[in-house]
């Protein structure tokens, strides 16, 4: 009996290859969960500020949790470097994110997904997201399934994913 063993495509190996490689910016996304503790958000918002000093343009939502880490972190490093896209209008946000979204220079909101679910919305965000990326970093639990269907998506397009548990 024969067995058959999915390896990935040697193209595919030697394009996740290359971004990793890369030198010079990149345009990362960076996505996760809203509920995470304080001590991963303050790992998150260095790792934000770090990638941005290094050049790489960051891509994120806008939320508590991760996502309220890395904008945090980018706007220290470099405002210009950073793309908040929103899954609906900014008045269906956290009053928390409101104030911080106001200090983003390249924010774009979906307010034509306000009537959405935010499951919804957030889906067709995050597709936006990744379509925008060269390379997705997400924080999830193993029962975040919008974040995980997510990595899923940028592993399809054929984008580096790299995937932290919280749990």
């Amino acid at each position: 009996m024969t067995q058959s063993v999915n390896l990935p495509k040697i193209d595919d190996f030697l394009q996740e290859l290359a971004t990793i490689q890369q030198q010079g910016s990149k345009r990362v996304a960076i996505l996760g969960s809203r509920h995470v503790p304080i001590t991963h958000q303050h790992l998150i918002e260095l790792m934000s500020y770090a990638l941005v000093l290094s050049g790489n343009r960051i891509i994120t939502s806008g939320a508590t949790g991760t996502n309220f880490a890395i904008i945090r972190g980018a706007l220290r490093a470099d405002p210009n470097l950073l793309t908040v896209i929103l899954p609906q209008s900014l008045s269906r946000q956290p009053p928390e994110s409101r104030d911080q979204l106001e200090n983003v220079m390249h924010l774009v909101e979906h307010g034509e997904w306000d009537q959405m679910t935010l499951a919804e919305a957030s889906t067709l965000c995050n597709q936006e997201i990744i379509a925008k990326c060269q390379q997705l970093i997400c924080f999830a639990f193993h029962d975040s399934h919008t974040l995980l269907r997510t990595c899923e998506h940028a592993e399809e397009q054929r984008k580096v994913v790299t995937l932290f548990y919280f749990d």
